[in-house]
């Protein structure tokens, strides 16, 4: 009798020892689910000098400025995306790239932004330019996330890239596509550093006397590319419309017009107000390519802008054969398309 109460004692014991590793066990495991779960938490300094805590993974988007709709598809959320900017269908990249987002609910535009619109798709993170910033704080004020960029030069793009990259967790692409962007000006410089700077008129879409002044983004691209924009003396607003005097002060020695413009080639070179320019005279007038982007625009592939200038600028040390690479290449490395170089010519 009394062996039998000794064997059940030990037995009990072990039962207990048992028990008790498995609680602890199950306590690790539940302490190590818990940490896995818990979201980090991180603070984005936005370009309305505002601070946004992002606290959970983003995973609904909503992005009121084409600029930033690039950004997402290179930064490979174009299937976070739950709204956008009106007109889809003018930006030849989504359909190439995601051609779903052209059925995807609009937001607006710059001008009339629509926050009724965008506070019905309930989104985790609304991106929006800088110049939205009574609208932002209104869907501040209703709890949303809402970070605005103000991308117009070749830093504050690099920042906008880290910006939302850092806020939807692809930091890594997006210092990726920061890297390729910085390499590809590095290149730029170095090529044409012993250059003649050539003076550049720009001309707008919808009106060739509409030109960027060193407050747009066009103004640092001419000047990577080793050009100096003629009107850079304009610092009291973004586009200036000129008098054909004026462009006849200027006298550039190369025109060119920006993608989707409402004239052509044949339409300057035969102005008859226009026959004393320089680059009328030599026949020294271009347009960027449409086919694509307006690369002309602080986009994620405006690097492009800056080689195609590149390439009219100073085609001896940079051709339009090595743009046209460059080009197939970066489309290829960041959107995960492969254009058709031979759609850059026309």
């Amino acid at each position: 009798m009394y062996k039998i109460c000794k064997g059940s004692m030990k037995l009990i014991l072990v039962l207990i020892l048992i028990i008790a590793l498995l609680g602890t066990a199950c306590s690790k495991t539940a302490q190590n689910d818990e940490q896995i779960e818990k979201p980090t938490s991180m603070v984005i300094k936005d370009h309305l000098g505002r601070e946004i805590e992002i606290d959970k993974p983003v995973e609904t988007i909503v992005s009121g400025y084409y600029i930033t709709t690039s950004l997402l598809i290179a930064l490979g959320l174009k299937d976070n995306i739950v709204g956008l900017e009106s007109k889809p269908e003018m930006r030849p990249i989504y359909s190439l790239a995601a051609p779903e987002l052209l059925d995807l609910p609009s937001v607006g535009t710059l001008k009339e932004f629509n926050i009724e619109a965008t506070v019905a798709l309930n989104p985790d993170l609304i991106i929006v330019s800088s110049r939205l910033k009574d609208s932002v704080e209104t869907m501040e004020k209703l709890g949303f996330k809402v970070i605005a960029v103000n991308p117009e030069d070749e830093q504050l793009l690099n920042e906008t890239i880290l910006m939302v990259g850092k806020a939807t967790n692809r930091t890594e692409v997006a210092e990726k596509l920061i890297e390729y962007n910085n390499n590809k000006a590095n290149m730029i410089k170095d090529l044409v550093k012993d250059k003649e700077r050539k003076d550049v008129y720009l001309g707008g879409n919808s009106n060739f006397l509409l030109t960027a002044s060193s407050k747009m983004y066009q103004n640092s691209l001419i000047e990577l590319a080793g050009g100096r924009n003629v009107a850079e003396d304009i610092d009291d607003t973004y586009w200036a419309e000129i008098s054909y005097e004026q462009l006849i002060i200027y006298n550039p020695d190369i025109i060119v017009g920006v993608p989707s413009t409402t004239y052509t080639k044949e339409d300057v070179l035969t102005d008859s107000r226009l026959v004393s320019l320089d680059a009328v005279k030599n026949k020294d007038v271009y347009f960027m390519p449409a086919n694509l982007e307006n690369w002309d625009s602080p986009i994620p592939s405006g690097i492009l802008g800056s080689l195609w200038m590149t390439s009219v600028l100073h085609e001896d040390v940079y051709s339009f054969d090595e743009f046209k690479e460059d080009a197939f290449e970066f489309y290829k490395e960041f959107y995960n398309i492969e254009i058709d170089k031979d759609e850059l010519s026309k």
